[in-house]
């Protein structure tokens, strides 16, 4: 029998909430991960599936000219696309390598139906009739079928792009079995990572909401003001704004429940959300912007004269500020550096900036959740994979340089999969049936609009205790990650009794807990090659 030390009844659903377990503490359990890793540093990217990214992998066309990338002896090899996926593939164009110098891509389809129709129920062959769309401005690669039809995605990119991750793969752990939590958008796999579920929506607009509840209105600065509610709930199954968020456009949504930042605040665990551009302007605007600026020097434009930029704060991308508990609407900044990841006016949400403030300080919060500004966060359409290697290689550089390095372990992973290829079917574990699914059962497991697992994903740790050179094979999903959190700090807790964290698989396949091996790799942001390792 589950005993339930916090309780809360989600208004007119007839469900409820629970917090699974005995008292949490902020010590971790002798046998649990975090006896041994301090500190956990998830890097939340966006949009590529796993065959995007390394569907090739470990062999690299290496063109002249080009960062060229060999595979280590004994590299495992990953199920990623075969000379017949290559070459007889089921869908109307076959995958095609992108090069280094196109990798600044248009975005695709990849909402919650469009995603179930491309992969068909199995045969994974309708990818670019649902998935492909244009560019929406002239510098964005966007590539054509001989009929003229766009089939980007289709195409991948290999180690002369995305050099550093391949890199991190060799020398660390990294999955070929890791799926979405769910179909759909950024905002839902946000909402996974951290809640384990996308349902509990208070209000909404129609179009991204399955359920009948009243729209929320414009986004408010305090979260005093509630939120709208006519007592039943929603599934969010496309992005929208947070209702509280200053930052957020008109439309908006706003949900109910625990997530992982009440576990970890009801344990007394430190934790924060540190996202590019969450400060605001002296004059209260969220206008930091920032051109592609690893991009533009590799195909020769001055990133000072680049007139086209991506505002760095995307509010979508936020999840904590869709729950009253957890927002912070008008983006305040902590009281001291000695706050960062306790509770105070900022709330655990920061500015990047505030992460390397208290990482200096020696007060590196247990449980940190980094967002990259939106130019580096690899989402196609305003991001690309040159300029997110920037961010995740200056990253990971830096965290390697702390004294915690030692009982660290990081975690890249991705939000969606943008509507990518991906030839992998994702196991069906959450049936949904809906008029918005296609093909996910007859019937629904839970609310509906709940069709998961999602497309296959990348997925890396980092860390001492990370295995080197592997690949795990184990089945695990986003909310793997929010197990892995629970797992180490708060006694084995599952956010409800309809979260998916309840049905993740674990992660230890990809550590070494017994043996920490304290190596480091430090890459050039810009090459993706190594410049020192030890």
């Amino acid at each position: 029998m589950i005993t339930s030390r916090r309780i809360g009844t989600i208004i007119g659903a007839g469900v409820l909430l629970m917090l699974e377990g005995g008292p949490a503490s902020a010590r971790p359990s002798s046998g649990t991960p975090a006896a041994r890793i301090k500190h956990v540093v998830v890097i939340f990217q966006e949009n590529h599936s796993f065959d995007a990214y390394f569907g090739s992998y470990p062999v690299a066309a290496n063109p002249p000219g080009q960062p060229a990338f060999r595979a280590r002896p004994r590299t495992p090899s990953v199920n990623g696309l075969t000379e017949t996926l290559l070459t007889y593939n089921p869908n109307a164009s076959t995958p095609f390598r992108i090069d280094r110098g196109q990798s600044f891509t248009c975005d695709q389809d990849h909402d919650y139906t469009a995603e179930q129709r491309a992969r068909n129920g199995g045969l994974m062959n309708e990818f670019p009739r649902y998935g492909a769309l244009g560019p929406t401005n002239p510098r964005q690669f966007c590539h054509q079928n001989d009929l003229g039809d766009f089939d980007t995605v289709m195409g991948y990119f290999d180690g002369n792009t995305v050099t550093a991750l391949w890199a991190y793969a060799q020398r660390f752990a990294m999955s070929d079995n890791s799926f979405a939590t769910m179909s759909g958008q950024s905002t839902r796999g946000a909402l996974n990572l951290t809640a384990g579920d996308s349902f509990g929506v208070l209000c909404g607009p129609a179009a991204v909401i399955y359920g009948n509840v009243p729209a929320c209105g414009r986004p408010v600065a305090s979260t005093a003001t509630p939120a709208p509610t006519n007592g039943t709930l929603g599934t969010l199954v496309d992005d929208t704004d947070p209702y509280w968020d200053v930052c957020s456009a008109a439309t908006t949504a706003a949900l109910t429940g625990p997530n992982v930042g009440d576990l970890l605040d009801t344990a007394d665990v430190t934790w924060g959300w540190f996202q590019g551009g969450f400060t605001l302007s002296s004059d209260g605007s969220c206008s930091s912007s920032h051109p592609l600026e690893a991009y533009d020097r590799a195909v020769g434009v001055d990133p000072a004269t680049d007139p086209l930029r991506f505002a760095d704060y995307v509010p979508h991308h936020n999840p904590f500020q869709y729950f009253a508990t957890t927002a912070n609407p008008r983006h305040l900044p902590p009281t001291s550096v000695a706050m960062v990841g306790k509770t105070d006016q900022a709330n655990h949400l920061y500015d990047l900036t505030w992460f390397w403030d208290a990482a200096h300080a020696g007060s590196l919060p247990a449980v940190s959740f980094l967002k990259a500004p939106a130019y580096q966060n690899g989402h196609p359409g305003n991001s690309d994979p040159l300029d997110e290697q920037t961010f995740l290689v200056t990253t990971l550089n830096r965290l390697q340089r702390l004294s915690e390095w030692k009982h660290m372990a990081v975690i890249i992973a991705w939000d969606d999969s943008d509507g990518w290829y991906d030839h992998v079917m994702p196991p069906i574990v959450n049936r949904s049936s809906t008029p918005l699914d296609f093909l996910c059962g007859n019937q629904s497991d839970g609310p509906g609009a709940r069709c998961g697992y999602g497309p296959r994903l990348p997925l890396l740790i980092i860390s001492p205790y990370a295995k080197r050179n592997y690949v795990s094979h184990a089945l695990s999903d986003q909310t793997s990650i929010l197990r892995f959190i629970e797992d180490s700090w708060l006694d084995g807790a599952r956010v409800s009794e309809i979260s998916f964290d309840r049905k993740a698989g674990s992660l230890l396949d990809m550590f070494d807990l017994a043996r920490r091996v304290t190596r480091r790799l430090r890459l050039d942001p810009t090459t993706g090659l190594s410049h020192r390792a030890r």
